[in-house]
């Protein structure tokens, strides 16, 4: 079944468009469904590992959803009170103190009841989170979906569609380099594209496989 939704090549939600589905077509597509309002997808949780892109597609989610209520918990507060038709949506759900488990299971319960609808994230499924048992069962409640990282094949699609909308091509090699020898985290490298592009026009050179290896020995002294 899994294998035959993502044949499909579900669509991304609006907005989008920069982030790279890789394994996670269908995740997208129901945080499409959530963002559309539907009932059968009130509540949705992801998870995965550092640099997955848990925390770009909450906020696109935020930005994508006008009255949206955002919180990253590892920054600031829920806020005390909620409406029940309130669309929440919590990043960082492991940081929650023990009020602030409090306060979410209630803003869960409010919306619940209400036409609401909550979109949370967290390292790990819920009920491997160290949080309260009836927040983590609350949050198993709804969908749950794994947030996968790119494969190797991905990262070098998306820094060449990058290097592409830079104005430049960037060679296979290039991307293998990049890949063996840099961060393997996506943000990284696409700052490290960047990076490239700039020290590259400064010198009125191109981006090749050797001016990469400068930018990576730290020979970059363009200004940012």
């Amino acid at each position: 079944m899994k294998q035959l939704v993502l044949d499909l090549m579900l669509p991304q939600p609006a907005g989008f468009a920069g982030f790279i589905p890789g394994e996670n077509a269908e995740l997208l597509f129901m945080l499409g469904e959530w963002l559309s309002g539907s009932d059968d997808v009130r509540f949705l949780y992801l998870w995965g590992g550092s640099g997955v892109g848990k925390s770009h597609l909450l906020a696109a989610a935020r930005d994508r959803l006008d009255g949206a209520t955002y919180v990253d918990a590892k920054l600031e507060p829920l806020p005390d009170e909620i409406a029940a038709d309130t669309a929440l949506i919590v990043d960082n759900v492991d940081a929650l103190d023990d009020e602030q488990q409090i306060r979410l299971f209630d803003h869960y319960n409010t919306v619940r009841e209400g036409s609401g609808r909550l979109l949370a994230a967290g390292p790990l499924p819920p009920m491997l989170l160290t949080l309260r048992d009836d927040l983590t069962t609350r949050l198993g409640w709804g969908l749950v979906y794994q947030l996968k990282g790119l494969s190797d094949r991905d990262k070098a699609a998306a820094l060449q569609q990058q290097a592409h909308q830079l104005g430049f091509e960037l060679s296979d090699e290039a991307c293998d380099y990049l890949l063996h020898h840099a961060s393997r985290n996506l943000a990284d490298l696409q700052t490290l594209i960047a990076r490239a592009n700039r020290y590259a026009l400064s010198l009125r050179r191109p981006v090749t496989l050797p001016l990469l290896r400068e930018v990576l020995g730290g020979a970059d002294a363009a200004p940012d």
